[in-house]
């Protein structure tokens, strides 16, 4: 029984391995085969290195590992060995892939420039959203607003820290290589994280409801709370078979944060029960939620 569970796990692992370099090649497909050879930008770590390539001539492939090892440093120093567990193998796959394209130099050239947006767009989207459904991270700039958040602003929500330094990013990238490939490069963030979001959760509600029931409500409100910046809602239940009470927690978050949420539970209490409801719109102050007097 054990070793057929053994053998299951390894055949799972070896399944993820597959679809994450997959992942990572359609993304590194998408920036060095679409959208460096269109004279454009993005956000992010690889729009930073593309930006930065064009100002002093570097190979951008040198400069994402450049950054990805400071980033992966800082990481272990400030947070510690398991976080940059997560991100260390793609620190070394997804600038590996894009070296290793560039010497194919294939390239995919559109006259219109609209239509590169929305190809890069759906391809980096698709290569994303793959890794992050698999519960990995590229270690980018996510990861600098997870230690921006942790050490030196913990009272703003990280995906708030994130889109301004994405934004810091374009602007930079306005002023290098001209305003239009800023705004263009504006329009791809916000497409590609639709892509991210429909690969992730399928083409549905960007919110979900989560009731959890675990005896370990409290360590898993703490996380959510701290870690997800958002809130929670404690209910005393009662199972009717058993007649044992229990608490019941509930709390509203994003697609992401959702991902997080069941990363967290499946090492904390992998037996807990959770029921996940997708919410078609919520009025209130807070992420994505809308204020009941708006329009």
């Amino acid at each position: 029984m054990e070793s057929s569970k053994s053998k299951k796990s390894y055949k799972e692992l070896i399944k993820n391995y597959i679809f994450l370099v997959i992942g990572c090649f359609i993304t590194a497909f998408a920036s060095n085969c679409i959208l460096k050879p269109s004279g454009l930008s993005t956000s992010g770590i690889t729009g930073l290195s593309i930006v930065i390539e064009n100002i002093t001539g570097i190979n951008y492939t040198y400069i994402y590992y450049l950054f990805t090892i400071i980033i992966l440093i800082a990481t272990f120093i400030l947070i510690g060995k398991e976080e940059i567990m997560k991100i260390i193998m793609l620190s070394i796959l997804y600038p590996t892939l894009l070296f290793l394209l560039q010497r194919f130099d294939v390239k995919v050239v559109l006259n219109d420039t609209f239509l590169v947006v929305v190809f890069f767009s759906l391809f980096y989207g698709l290569g994303v959203g793959i890794v992050l459904r698999l519960g990995y991270s590229y270690g980018g700039t996510d990861t600098i607003a997870k230690l921006l958040q942790k050490k030196v602003l913990p009272f703003i929500n990280i995906s708030n820290i994130l889109l301004v330094l994405d934004g810091l990013i374009l602007i930079f990238s306005g002023f290098a290589l001209g305003i239009k490939v800023a705004l263009y490069g504006l329009v791809m963030q916000f497409l590609f994280t639709k892509v991210v979001d429909y690969v992730m959760f399928g083409f549905g509600t960007e919110l979900y409801k989560h009731e959890i029931i675990s005896d370990k409500y409290q360590e898993i409100s703490e996380y959510i709370m701290t870690n997800l910046k958002r809130g929670v809602t404690l209910i005393d239940v009662t199972g009717a078979y058993t007649n044992t009470k229990k608490i019941k927690l509930c709390c509203v978050c994003s697609p992401k944060q959702s991902v997080d949420i069941r990363r967290y539970l499946s090492d904390i209490d992998s037996k807990a029960y959770v029921e996940v409801l997708p919410v078609r719109n919520v009025w209130g102050l807070g992420n994505r939620f809308k204020k009941i007097d708006e329009e």
